[in-house]
């Protein structure tokens, strides 16, 4: 059964299921407090804004987006469809976003349901959600973990994740994402609370505000 987050209420659950699968990463939610929720839309406005933010700092993906949201209103996949390049300049993005994004909206304007996927099991939404060019893996998690609210997501190629698991762990060095990967099967099916949780860790421990989503990974578009 694949679970959905949806409130404060599921990331408990899984807090709580943490307590016996790791204790030490449930741990985190005693030392930083209650993790936030943090979700977006679902669908082409969510993967859009994950496009748009990934690998900028907080603020210029909030100028980046509000540029893109006044060029393109509505958001709708026959507008990208339609948009020339100067389009998509006006609103300060880079070629490789242009291209995922007009990927996007072609596979949505071909039947590709991105909001079904919360129907599907983590691992198989992912496997979909990949199959568009230019949606890498990095970029296909953070859409199931907080668009989706997928419990069992896990984004392994976030830099920010893998900092997290290193200073947790006491490693030598960070673990790529396979190492991260294999690291979290342990905390399946609550990954993407155990996700949340390090999140929070790497901020606590940065003396950081919040662990941006924009932090990305070096292979998905940049």
């Amino acid at each position: 059964m694949t679970v959905i987050i949806r409130s404060r209420a599921e990331i408990e659950a899984g807090v709580e299921a943490l307590r016996v699968l790791d204790p030490g990463v449930a741990g985190l939610r005693d030392l930083c407090g209650e993790p936030p929720l943090r979700l977006y839309p679902a669908g082409l406005e969510g993967l859009a804004w994950i496009i748009v933010s990934q690998q900028v700092s907080v603020a210029s993906a909030r100028a980046i987006w509000a540029r893109t949201r006044a060029v393109f209103d509505p958001l709708t996949p026959a507008r990208l469809i339609a948009a020339s390049e100067e389009d998509f300049r006006a609103g300060g993005l880079s070629m490789p976003k242009i291209r995922a994004l007009r990927a996007v909206a072609q596979a949505v304007a071909e039947g590709f349901d991105l909001e079904g996927l919360a129907a599907l099991d983590a691992d198989r939404a992912h496997a979909e959600l990949i199959r568009i060019k230019g949606i890498g893996p990095w970029t296909a998690d953070i859409y199931l973990m907080f668009c989706l609210g997928h419990a069992d997501a896990f984004a392994a190629g976030d830099l920010a994740l893998q900092e997290a698991a290193r200073m947790l762990l006491n490693l030598e060095r960070r673990p790529d994402a396979a190492g991260l990967a294999g690291i979290a099967e342990a905390w399946r099916p609550w990954r993407a609370v155990a996700a949340r949780l390090l999140f929070a860790y790497y901020a606590h421990r940065k003396n950081r505000p919040g662990a941006p989503v924009q932090d990305g990974a070096e292979n998905d578009a940049a």
